[in-house]
């Protein structure tokens, strides 16, 4: 498949190119007339500091320096220079099939940035670079390496990067690819499983009763919200449904859309918990009962539960249980 992506992500894709290069290397372009190739190479691989941004569309060099980015592309190209300082040994050509060749002295490992395809068409120009990676003398076979296509684009007599495109290609049936996946297979550790009375066996969850002092936390801020939209809203009294303690997203706070809970606690279940608000009615409401229930009942965890008071009880049973001799936890 093949992805364009936007000038907006260009840092993502520049630090994917330079992270497999791993050293930027100087490029010493011929003559007056730069070729697109030799802006490329000078854009990632020169020494000398702006040459980066210089290569970089006038739009865009504009709107990065508006946002206050453009300073952080500075600092990636002084970056460049020290990494080309760490002892690799690094080789660019202007011409020919390979644009960086490269060898890291303490692996042995080489590696090659080759030119794939170049099609020039006026002031428009697509590079296609691949990568190769040789271990003691041998290519290392590979289906994850991808092929990068570098849109260049005249602008004042100077070749822009416009556009990153990436290719990523994956063969299902490559035999590195399953030989990889195998032995990743085998590296895991046996999931624990349980046999159930009837049905297929399923994954143990996680004992619910670690998350307790989250879920009494959570209840707590429940409670609090609670509070607070009987005193906002004294005609409504408490809210008789989490609902109407969530509603971020638009418009003015009221009694339907309080805002006083994040929309994930007021959807009733986090934690592997379910919250539930019940016995409050009424003109105002005056009262309510709040209860968190383990999400998988049969896997342990204790229930939680509260009213009005702000008192929190818990007990080892179900939420009736909790309500009528459910213990406080503080």
């Amino acid at each position: 498949m093949s992805t364009v992506i936007p000038m907006r992500r260009l840092s993502i894709a520049v630090i994917v190119f330079g992270a497999f290069a791993h050293v930027m290397a100087a490029a010493q372009p011929q003559g007056k007339a730069q070729t697109p190739r030799q802006a490329l190479m000078e854009m990632f691989f020169s020494k000398t500091p702006g040459t980066f941004v210089e290569h970089l569309p006038n739009a865009t060099r504009a709107a990065l320096d508006k946002s206050g980015a453009l300073a952080m592309l500075q600092q990636y190209s002084a970056m460049a220079t020290q990494v080309q300082t760490q002892g690799q040994n690094i080789q660019t050509f202007e011409s020919g099939p390979v644009m960086l060749a490269g060898e890291d002295p303490k692996t042995g490992q080489k590696f090659e940035i080759t030119i794939e395809k170049d099609s020039l068409r006026g002031e428009l120009d697509d590079i296609e670079v691949g990568f190769r990676v040789y271990k003691d003398g041998q290519p290392q076979r590979t289906p994850f390496l991808p092929k990068m296509t570098f849109s260049m684009k005249k602008e004042a007599e100077t070749w822009k990067l416009n556009e990153i495109s990436i290719t990523l290609r994956l063969p299902l049936a490559d035999p590195d690819l399953l030989k990889a996946f195998t032995e990743k297979m085998k590296a895991q550790p046996q999931v624990s499983l349980v046999a159930q009375h009837e049905g297929p066996a399923r994954e143990m969850p996680a004992p619910v009763s670690s998350n307790g002092p989250m879920v009494i936390s959570a209840m707590k801020t429940i409670l609090s919200a609670e509070t607070t939209y009987s005193q906002r809203y004294p005609n409504t009294g408490y809210a008789c449904t989490l609902s109407n303690l969530d509603g971020f997203g638009g418009g003015e706070p009221n009694e339907h859309q309080a805002m006083l809970l994040s929309s994930s606690l007021a959807s009733g279940r986090k934690y592997g918990y379910v919250f539930t608000i019940s016995n409050c009615g009424g003109t105002p409401a005056s009262a309510f009962q709040l209860t968190a229930v383990p999400n998988e009942p049969g896997f342990g965890g204790k229930a939680f539960c509260a009213d009005q008071s702000g008192v929190i009880r818990s007990a080892n049973g179900n939420a009736a249980e909790c309500l009528a001799s459910g213990v406080p936890v503080q």
